[in-house]
């Protein structure tokens, strides 16, 4: 996406009351005044969330056929068709701020919209579909339920009924590691090495330190946002300390510990050079991803078109 209008002083009128809004903790509606920035920020925040949800689908994807159990592939199919509908949902939060779906899939089937990182990693085990289960969709509860008190009313009533599901997705997966964790010691060092490879990643998808980032102050300035990236990385991994230790499973960190004094788990420093990789299209797996997803939308082109023919010829006819 080309990059937001810069900041501008706006004391008019509507810009004032726009504000007044936004500190009263108001929801702004589809239809209501907004700066030209805050609808660009939304829409490029809400774009990238879409795409990651379609992108998503593709790292366990390839898992669905090779699940160990029945019960694990109706468990998986159910995960990825629900990741499906999250990307619709966001989708059409975007469409009301004004631009077409299409041109947000052009975006991102060109390589120029962003999508998390984290699907550009490879799933190589059973065991890496347990952790991201836990620790992908884990990090995205702790970020998705802030979302759905953002100051946009589309886009939060989405995250209501995405976080219900994501619950179920986090539960999912964390059977999955604590079922590899409790079994043979081939299982076990096959989960633990899903963990040592999935765990940096995770806290990388909160994205760089708010003091680096250059969207996170509008964005909490205007309540799309409520807590800082380093806010909610720290939440997640204050919960999943006590997680990993409940099945017995050592995350890959050892200048973890606790401080009494903050109450919080103090971590290492994450290697934000890889991060900065990934993004740039250099990633294990972005190349895959982007060429799957053309390739989808190319071998579907017919059932778009067919859809259009109909909703032609149904605009057309004369009414009854």
């Amino acid at each position: 996406m080309s990059a937001p209008p810069p900041p501008i002083p706006d004391d008019s009128a509507p810009a004032v009351a726009f504000e007044a809004r936004i500190d009263a903790g108001e929801t702004i509606e589809p239809k209501d005044w907004m700066p030209e920035r805050y609808r660009h920020q939304l829409v490029r925040m809400m774009s990238q969330h879409a795409h990651s949800e379609i992108v998503g689908m593709l790292p366990e994807g390839n898992w669905i056929t090779r699940a160990p159990s029945l019960r694990r592939k109706l468990c998986l199919l159910a995960k990825v068709q629900d990741e499906a509908g999250h990307g619709l949902y966001i989708y059409c939060a975007t469409e009301t701020l004004g631009v077409a779906r299409a041109e947000l899939i052009d975006q991102l089937l060109s390589g120029k919209a962003k999508y998390s990182s984290i699907f550009n990693y490879p799933t190589l085990t059973w065991a890496d579909i347990g952790c991201i289960g836990w620790f992908v969709d884990g990090a995205a509860i702790v970020n998705q339920t802030v979302l759905a008190k953002a100051s946009y009313g589309p886009y939060a009533r989405a995250m209501v009924r995405i976080c219900k599901e994501e619950n179920f997705h986090k539960r999912q997966g964390y059977e999955i590691v604590a079922t590899l964790a409790s079994g043979t010691p081939a299982q076990r060092a096959m989960v633990q090495d899903a963990v040592n490879r999935w765990w940096w990643p995770t806290l990388m998808m909160f994205g760089p330190s708010d003091v680096n980032s250059p969207n996170s102050a509008d964005l909490l300035r205007w309540r799309v946002k409520r807590f800082s990236n380093d806010e909610l990385r720290q939440r997640f991994v204050d919960l999943t300390v006590a997680q990993a230790q409940a099945v017995k499973l050592t995350l890959p960190d050892p200048k973890l510990r606790y401080n009494t004094e903050s109450k919080h788990w103090e971590f290492g420093e994450i290697d934000w050079a890889e991060f900065k990789q990934v993004i740039s299209g250099n990633g294990p797996c972005n190349r895959e991803r982007l060429g799957a997803r053309r390739a989808a939308h190319a071998e579907g082109a017919w059932a778009a078109a067919a859809f259009a023919e109909k909703q032609r010829r149904r605009s057309a006819a004369p009414a009854a």
